[in-house]
């Protein structure tokens, strides 16, 4: 079963998207198997991070923007903007797909784990994941 969701992300960050991928799990009636999360977009990307403290999220965030800054004189891909090439390599430098156990029905995350979608543009944007569930 695939099942193509729709997020809205308001602007650069970590957007927790687990709800909506268990439900999808949650659908499909899989007890036992993988289920596959892909972002179909080349400016953000997929995590599982600690969704309990958010000073996890801004410290990662803070982090990803300092190893790859805005405005740098090597860019030549800036036709969208000052963070249009860095959202790519922000994104080449994550995950474009995710693959989480299906155990007993459920996702086999750890406690304080969730599923991230993290937007490297600024700007408000419609990201669509692919979720793949399988036996």
């Amino acid at each position: 079963m695939v099942k193509r969701l729709e997020i809205e992300s308001p602007g650069q960050g970590l957007h927790e998207v687990t709800d909506a991928v268990r439900e999808a799990v949650r659908e499909s009636g899989v007890e036992e198997g993988l289920c596959t999360v892909f972002i179909q977009h080349t400016s953000a990307s997929l995590t599982i991070q600690e969704n309990a403290d958010p000073s996890a999220r801004r410290d990662l965030e803070n982090w990803l923007v300092r190893l790859v800054p805005e405005r740098d004189p090597l860019y030549t891909h800036t036709s969208e903007g000052p963070d249009d090439m860095p959202s790519h390599i922000r994104a080449a430098l994550t995950a474009t797909s995710l693959s989480i156990p299906i155990v007993d029905g459920a996702l086999g995350l750890g406690t304080w784990q969730g599923i991230f979608l993290w937007e490297h543009r600024r700007h408000k944007s419609t990201r669509r994941l692919l979720v793949h569930v399988g036996a």
